[in-house]
């Protein structure tokens, strides 16, 4: 039974029946918006994931964007992927998860071994800093997609791994105040409580996993993640900090995909 939570004080609310991408739609209204909101698509026709692959989102998952104004410098925003990835672990809790919750660097969420959730930070901005900041999240809540074309890494949905059944909108009115939460904490004490809070949550950590950057593949063991956000393998003659990869564990059918 999901806990009832409180809508966020000064943060706004659009639910559409149906847009392209919550992160355009985000970025095409942002300037007129007075402060931080939530846009809610209940359909999304052109969904996409990092690295502009396409996110495939039937209708009654989820598919929603915070869409903010950011005022730190551009590196300290990027790491709200981490604020992000805890609110969602945290209103999956209070949706009635209780078991095989992990977060996956960068941006992933898994249930039961599988995908269940990602999160794509987008921005507009001008030289240090971001103007606006969009934080576009996708939860799988009632069907499973189909797995990305040569990605061994499979989806899963919150109604068959867990056998919870929760609207979009009753999924947004946990993760709403959620994220609020973990913006205060951020906030309040930097990016060091958010990082030993999903280092807790953290899958695979202190084993050995394989990183692909795209220009080289590392493998090493899962050390940590940084001051900066960047994941930390430690190999056998050095350690790497690596900023963006994907993300592969071994002896495992699991690749970071979208």
């Amino acid at each position: 039974m999901a806990k009832k939570k409180v809508w966020p004080e000064g943060v706004g609310r659009r639910v559409l029946a149906e847009v392209d991408s919550t992160n355009a739609e985000a970025m095409r209204v942002a300037r007129d918006l007075s402060g931080p909101t939530w846009i809610l698509g209940l359909r999304q026709t052109a969904g996409r994931g990092r690295r502009g692959r396409p996110w495939a989102d039937p209708e009654g998952n989820f598919a929603a964007t915070l869409v903010m104004r950011p005022t730190e410098p551009i590196g300290e925003v990027a790491l709200r992927s981490f604020v992000a990835a805890l609110a969602l672990y945290d209103a999956l809790e209070a949706a009635g998860v209780r078991a095989d919750l992990a977060l996956k660097w960068p941006n992933d969420v898994l249930l039961s071994g599988g995908k269940l959730a990602g999160i794509l930070l987008e921005s507009s901005g001008f030289g240090t800093g971001a103007a606006h900041l969009a934080i576009g999240i996708g939860v799988n809540l009632a069907h499973t997609p189909d797995a990305a074309e040569g990605a061994a890494f499979g989806p899963v949905s919150l109604r068959e791994a867990a056998g919870l059944c929760l609207s979009p909108e009753a999924f947004l009115d946990l993760l709403a105040p959620a994220y609020a939460e973990r913006e205060a904490q951020f906030k309040a004490h930097g990016f060091a409580r958010i990082r030993t809070d999903w280092l807790a949550r953290a899958a695979r950590l202190g084993e050995v996993i394989t990183a692909r950057t795209g220009a080289e593949e590392i493998t090493g063991r899962f050390e940590t993640v940084d001051a900066a956000g960047h994941l930390v393998l430690s190999g056998r003659e050095k350690r790497h900090a690596i900023p963006a990869a994907d993300v592969f564990f071994q002896g495992a059918a699991d690749a970071s995909g979208d």
